[in-house]
């Protein structure tokens, strides 16, 4: 299992982006919507993985409702796995809460789902498909 991104959940794609660009360049993609999860979202190159500024598409949106409880700040870690549906299944049968019991396509196009904070401690945890 490796880290594929961080997600850093943002009021205002544009603004943040023009503040993280010094420290790590250029966005690598175009900004995209994803739709269902009412964001919109970048990801900046660090190395072998990224930073995903995540800006909330509706204030009743899950990135809208951290926002509004929390401010900006770090919003989930997510690591590339196999299989997503592997890894919720995993958590399932071991009686841990997911916000996803089956994947759904997130950004990039990719295989995603969520795991609850509660099954690590506190920390929202994405598991990715992908290259």
């Amino acid at each position: 299992m490796e880290l594929d991104h961080v997600g850093v959940a943002v009021a205002d794609l544009e603004v943040s982006l023009a503040r993280w660009a010094p420290l790590l360049g250029r966005p690598e993609t175009v900004p995209e919507e994803v739709p269902s999860q009412r964001v919109r979202v970048a990801f900046l190159r660090v190395g072998d993985t990224h930073v995903e500024l995540v800006a909330p598409l509706s204030p009743e949106s899950a990135v809208g409702k951290f926002l509004a409880s929390r401010g900006e700040g770090v919003h989930h870690l997510a690591f590339r796995v196999p299989s997503v549906a592997r890894a919720l299944d995993d958590l399932v049968q071991r009686n841990e809460r997911v916000v996803d019991r089956a994947p759904r396509t997130g950004a990039r196009g990719r295989t995603v789902g969520f795991a609850h904070p509660s099954a690590f401690g506190g920390v929202l945890v994405e598991f990715v498909e992908g290259p």
